[in-house]
Parts: structure tokens; sequence; C-alpha cells
């Protein structure tokens, strides 16, 4: 009884844990970059997109496919960051365990 007692205890203090880490992955942002610096998309590290910034010597209408290209090349710089932060913070708030369907 004692075990089921403890485990009920850590998996409070998990899901305590885990709701902190929500909150925190809401504030941090990352950025990713694309031709150079000329495209930028910020996305918090959840993934939501929090803002885009195009060089304006990319905004000619001879330039519009390119753009777009950047923006999503970009977009995925910006998500690969994005979930490389949340895998580390993941690690600590687990302790290095695998736990299906939070890693």
């Amino acid at each position: 009884m004692a075990d089921f007692l403890g485990m009920m205890k850590q998996a409070a203090q998990l899901k305590s844990r885990m709701e902190a880490l929500q909150a925190e992955m809401d504030r941090i942002e990352v950025e990713g970059q694309a031709g150079n610096g000329m495209v930028a998309v910020r996305l918090s590290a959840k993934g939501d997109m929090r803002g885009i910034t195009i060089d304006a010597s990319l905004m000619k209408a001879d330039e519009k496919d390119m753009l777009e290209d950047l923006v999503i090349a970009a977009h995925a710089d910006a998500k690969r960051k994005a979930e490389a932060v949340m895998q580390e913070k993941m690690k600590d708030v687990t302790g290095g365990m695998s736990i299906p369907g939070l890693t």
C-alpha cells in the first residue's frame, strides 16, 4: 500500500511539473531564419507563431516565390528549435525517463 501511495504522490508531482512546463513553454520564444536573416519567424516553444520579419528588399512582385519559400524555411527552422527546447525541458521534468506520449 505504501508503494501505491508513493506512486500516487509521484504522479501528482509529475502532473504539477508538467503544468508548470506548459506555462513556461508558452513564454519561451525561438526564432528561425532563412535567406541569411532576410526572413525571420518567431514561435513560442509550443509552436504558436508570434511574429514574422521580412526584409523590405523582398517586397517585390518578382520576388514573391522566393519570399514564400523563405517564409516556409524560416518557419521550419523555428519549429525545429521549438521542438528542441521542448525536448530538453521534458527531460528536466521527467528526469530523463521516456514517457510514452510525452517525449
